[in-house]
């Protein structure tokens, strides 16, 4: 069967990460990064392509996989280690560890702070994707620790202090004016903070920033500002390399009957590949039983590598046994565990989210099954071949928007998505606003739906009724109504002359949450834009938990709205006042309305 692209495009994530295009032997043709998956692979499929090698490309295409990185930053790197891994015949530079930079203090009994390149001596931290950044901050930490840069033959030939000892760049260790003790002292601080551990640099220029901006001190403030820039992207570690290590990272996942196993390589402290697999699950639905069966398949299998380290994303009963047989047969230790720290964190959490991923894309594939069974639930002569949801929201009455999202016999159609500011009605009344939404929606829509979905119960139905009648229009109406406890799997639908629950393992039933969660998502996410412009505050505000000091924190510590909204959870978690599941909410929001 023939890759088809918009399919594959219907259900992709718009996050940052690296794509591998692949032909019908497997082979990988190309691999390449994106800071938006969908927007970057939507471009290959255009109509309007001149290139003939992107052409050629194209028409090899058997499949395309992604991995989701938490960054930009990080699939920059991810993609270096896979074009070196795989050697696609269409990427025209393979660039190696040479093309990234790295800090490192030399070894010296006086230890000089450098970037390097290619091969490393001494203590190395990196590598990182932006040398500018590197060089200023190299710089900045010159003026900070006083560490020399000069070079060991310029070091022993002085015989008095250089240039950079009157202007406060360095200690002159060259003539000894600062004992080895003092000066390893420095050192030692320039490692804490290379290696993410020492915030006290920045909190100490946060105060200096803030008392010069009281005093009116506004070009000082400023460069101050840019030092705190400069001295976050240095900060900023990568995660998808490390400097050595054997590891897999396990992430099982079960979503409405189906199981996914995600697999994240790590080999030479490099991220070199990701895969799924989608096992047959058997009565049981469990994770820790899918893992054990799956860890005691796939190791005990003589042509699977077996790394030093298995992380899992749960913790199983009988890890003691499969530890010490899969030791076993890899003839050395292995370590299985799920409790893991800083950057084992980072690549877990990586493994989850592109296993997610994974599950979209293969219960895309069932798209078609669930579109049947809903045909045959709502008894219709021909399977359906567009969809319309509308949902309303707002917060008590304010800022009320409706959304319309489109779907057709190959699932999302976000281009046809339609959002509508409701205006001139008693705030807080859903079945004016549905109202005013359908009216100017039908009026002049050219393409008319086989069936209209209604997030609501039978007052919004009615309403939806009355609107096609009085434009003369005849559209399936079904109303979804959530449960009592308004739990998933307990929705009434709602016709006109009936109601009924369908079956939660129903596969009628997943499309129609399907269709309903994207209306939902789409118009709270319209409401959240509109309710902030209104208001006329920053956006930051309408994250929930964040309130003035927490913003002007934010602000403060990332120099302004840009870095905050390139900031990854673990940066955002080293404001004060922010926790895990608040530096959560605000990655996720700016990563939805980035898209």
């Amino acid at each position: 069967m023939a890759f088809q692209p918009q399919k594959f495009l219907a259900n992709l994530t718009n996050k940052s990460g690296v794509y591998m295009m692949l032909d019908i032997t497997k082979q990988v043709l190309y691999v390449g990064k994106a800071r938006h998956l969908k927007k970057r692979l939507v471009s290959y499929f255009t109509k309007n392509i001149t290139s003939s090698k992107t052409k050629a490309l194209v028409k090899q295409i058997d499949n395309i996989e992604v991995i989701v990185t938490h960054t930009e930053n990080e699939a920059l790197i991810l993609e270096n280690t896979l074009i070196k891994v795989h050697k696609p015949r269409y990427n025209i530079l393979l660039r190696d560890d040479k093309s990234y930079p790295y800090i490192c203090l030399s070894n010296h009994s006086f230890p000089s702070l450098n970037i390097r390149r290619g091969k490393l001596n001494g203590q190395c931290f990196g590598p990182y994707p932006h040398s500018r950044a590197v060089y200023e901050t190299l710089n900045l930490l010159q003026k900070i620790f006083n560490i020399r840069r000069c070079k060991d033959s310029f070091f022993h030939a002085r015989s008095s202090p250089c240039l950079q000892y009157q202007i406060k760049r360095c200690t002159a260790p060259c003539v000894e004016l600062i004992s080895k003790t003092n000066y390893q002292e420095s050192v030692n601080q320039a490692i804490l903070f290379l290696t993410g551990k020492n915030q006290i640099i920045i909190d100490t220029l946060i105060s200096k920033m803030q008392t010069a901006s009281q005093q009116l001190k506004f070009e000082q403030a400023a460069e101050i500002r840019d030092k705190i820039s400069s001295l976050r992207k240095i900060q900023e570690r990568q995660y998808v390399s490390s400097t050595t290590g054997d590891v897999d990272i396990i992430a099982a996942l079960i979503q409405t009957k189906t199981a996914c196993i995600q697999i994240l390589t790590i080999r030479s402290g490099q991220h070199i590949g990701s895969k799924a697999i989608f096992p047959k699950l058997p009565l049981s639905e469990e994770i820790t039983e899918l893992l054990t069966a799956f860890l005691s398949q796939y190791y005990l299998n003589p042509s699977n590598d077996i790394p030093k380290e298995i992380i899992i994303n749960h913790n199983i009963e009988d890890l003691e046994l499969l530890t010490e047989v899969i030791s076993q047969q890899r003839k050395r230790q292995v370590i299985i565990h799920s409790k893991v720290r800083d950057k084992r964190t980072r690549w877990l959490k990586m493994a989850i989210e592109n296993a997610h991923i994974s599950l979209l894309q293969n219960q895309h594939n069932k798209y078609h099954e669930r579109l049947a069974a809903l045909a045959i639930v709502l008894q219709l002569e021909v399977i359906p071949q567009r969809m319309e949801c509308f949902d309303v929201s707002h917060t008590s009455g304010e800022a009320t928007v409706a959304s319309c999202v489109v779907f057709d016999n190959n699932g999302f159609c976000k281009n046809e998505y339609r959002r509508y500011n409701i205006e001139n009605i008693t705030p807080g009344d859903d079945y004016a606003a549905m109202r005013q939404a359908l009216l100017r929606h039908y009026k002049r829509a050219t393409k008319l739906p086989n069936i209209l979905f209604i997030d609501g119960g039978k007052g919004q139905v009615k309403v939806a009724q009355e609107v096609l009648q009085e434009l003369k229009l005849t559209i399936y109406i079904v109303g979804i109504a959530k449960g009592v406890s308004r739990k998933a799997g307990l929705e009434t639908l709602i016709l006109l002359d009936n109601s009924f629950i369908l079956d939660k393992t129903s596969p009628a039933l997943h499309l129609i949450q399907l269709i309903r969660n994207e209306a939902h998502r789409f118009a709270i996410t319209s409401h959240r834009k509109r309710r902030a412009k209104t208001r006329r505050t920053s956006i930051l505000e309408t994250i929930e938990g964040i309130g003035l000091k927490r913003k002007q924190q934010l602000l403060i510590h990332f120099g302004g709205l840009q870095g905050i909204s390139k900031a990854g959870v673990i940066d955002l978690v080293k404001v004060p006042g922010i926790s895990q599941q608040l530096a959560q909410n605000i990655y996720d929001f700016f990563q939805e309305n980035t898209k």
